[in-house]
């Protein structure tokens, strides 16, 4: 098993050196111009000018606004959908009246709201921070919701036998049941809240790296905007690394 795990990462590193020299031949030969589409050794020489610690470079500062946009868009999104999902998944009576409008709302593109956001909040970080909220909301939610509807029924009349109250029932039988389905949702949440605040950033004028990548695809500045690109991507990468391994730490009761 472990052979084949570091075949897997072998092969998906092999996947990624494949494209990233197809990316060095179709720049340096002209297939693309270069205005558009840079060399990978322009493109790293933005980054780290761009990310240098010595205070010259904007990207560190806009890298920072991003992440912590995104982080803090998350928790709230985690607090709350864990909360309503916990509130709704735990009573059938309450999954019944409120699972067509979840239903109906959870297909709205987060996106999409910004200008009611705008109109309501103004343009400042507040509204892009419910925004982005907003958007990775829904899948705790329902991953949550989820989680307590596939709750065994012979705990439920385990907790009725024990006269045990709603809040311990949630608390000690329907969390660590959900905790699967929860941490799937965050997992899910957390590449959808880096999108948004992107998005947010480029849509009103908030200092991040969707600002940063809107101005250098404004001025042609190809190497700055596959700079951000890579950027965001890393940053994707390694949230999601690291939330995988606090999963695996978290859940490791299933696999004794």
């Amino acid at each position: 098993m472990n052979g084949r795990a570091h075949l897997n990462r072998l092969g998906s590193l092999g996947v990624l050196l494949a494209l990233v020299g197809l990316w060095w031949v179709a720049s340096n030969a002209g297939w693309v111009s270069r205005v558009f589409l840079p060399t990978p050794q322009a493109t790293f020489a933005s980054l780290l000018e761009g990310l240098n610690l010595s205070g010259t470079g904007e990207l560190l500062g806009f890298t920072q606004a991003t992440v912590g946009r995104m982080i803090e868009g998350w928790l709230l999104a985690s607090l709350f959908g864990v909360l309503l999902g916990a509130a709704i998944g735990v009573s059938p009576s309450v999954r019944a009246w409120v699972q067509p409008t979840l239903e109906f709302i959870r297909p709205l593109p987060a996106s999409a709201l910004l200008p009611l956001a705008i109109s309501i909040f103004g343009l400042n970080p507040g509204m892009v921070l419910f925004v982005v909220a907003f958007g990775a909301m829904w899948p705790v939610l329902l991953a949550t919701v989820h989680g307590f509807a596939a709750v065994e029924p012979r705990l439920s009349e385990v907790a009725r036998c024990l006269q045990m109250s709603r809040a311990a029932y949630i608390w000690k039988m329907g969390l660590p049941n959900a905790m699967p389905d929860i941490l799937a949702g965050m997992r899910l949440a957390l590449t959808i809240a880096l999108i948004v605040a992107v998005v947010g950033e480029m849509i009103a004028s908030q200092s991040g790296l969707g600002q940063a990548i809107l101005l250098a695809a404004r001025a042609f500045r190809a190497s700055d905007l596959f700079a951000g690109i890579v950027l965001l991507g890393l940053i994707g990468f390694a949230s999601n690394a690291l939330l995988a391994f606090a999963e695996q730490r978290l859940l490791r009761w299933q696999h004794p």
